[in-house]
């Protein structure tokens, strides 16, 4: 493990920290695969009742690394770039199965992969002049990991038009106005705003989980199905990479 996702856990709430500052906290492979691990350890401690996502630095996460992203490019169905990427994917699907309910405390920039991780939290708390962009058009890619399905069951289908398929960037108020964060705070505030809101269910773990199962299951995704979207977008997505490598 080299550091880059950290887990604290204190009175029922595990943080889950990204920190990888020096990139942005961009996602690599081996760092989707921190992410996981770190979640799965906070399954395995009944005490979890709530895990609260954050990011150290200027970003809550920049995306995919960029260089992993131009590796894939190259040949996106090579077995090991095909796997890079789905470890990426499985980080989000990953943070959408925790047993906790769980909250991401969004700062600074939150772009395609780091869109998608924050949209896979339950619940956002985000900052007054948090930038959250789509961005995946932007770059010359299809959106991957099931983005579509993410995006539209939090703001519908107008706003997810707006910020998938035309770019529109959001900052905290905007985000709170269209339903896609709870609240917005000041920089220096989101972090423990997000604490309290975990305490509040961490303090019955048991519960928490029995509840947030439910909760999922009767308020999920619509239509097509979350891991069926990933897979659907990914054919286009893998086109759009090999094509941008060119």
């Amino acid at each position: 493990m080299s550091g880059e996702v950290l887990l604290e856990v204190a009175d029922g709430v595990a943080v889950v920290t990204l920190n990888a500052p020096e990139r942005r906290n961009a996602l690599t492979p081996a760092m989707a695969g921190e992410l996981v691990a770190a979640l799965d350890e906070a399954d395995a401690r009944p005490e979890v009742g709530a895990v609260v996502v954050r990011g150290v630095g200027r970003s809550f996460c920049a995306g995919g690394d960029v260089q992993t992203l131009t590796d894939a490019g190259r040949d996106p169905a090579e077995p090991g770039a095909y796997a890079d990427m789905g470890a990426i994917y499985d980080s989000f699907l990953r943070l959408g199965r925790v047993q906790a309910p769980t909250i991401a405390a969004v700062r600074g920039s939150a772009v395609g992969a780091g869109m998608n991780l924050l949209l896979a939290a339950d619940l956002r708390i985000v900052a007054r002049d948090a930038r959250l962009l789509c961005g995946f058009l932007k770059r010359g890619m299809h959106p991957g990991g099931g983005h579509f399905v993410l995006l539209s069951r939090l703001v519908g289908r107008e706003a997810a038009a707006a910020l998938a398929l035309f770019g529109e960037e959001l900052d905290g108020a905007a985000a709170v106005r269209l339903g896609l964060a709870w609240e917005t705070h000041d920089d220096d505030a989101v972090e423990d705003r997000a604490h309290e809101l975990a305490a509040r269910v961490a303090r019955d773990p048991e519960l928490a989980r029995l509840a947030v199962t439910s909760f999922r299951t009767e308020t999920g995704p619509p239509q097509l199905g979350w891991e069926a979207a990933s897979q659907y977008e990914r054919p286009a997505q893998m086109w759009s990479m090999r094509r941008s490598a060119g």
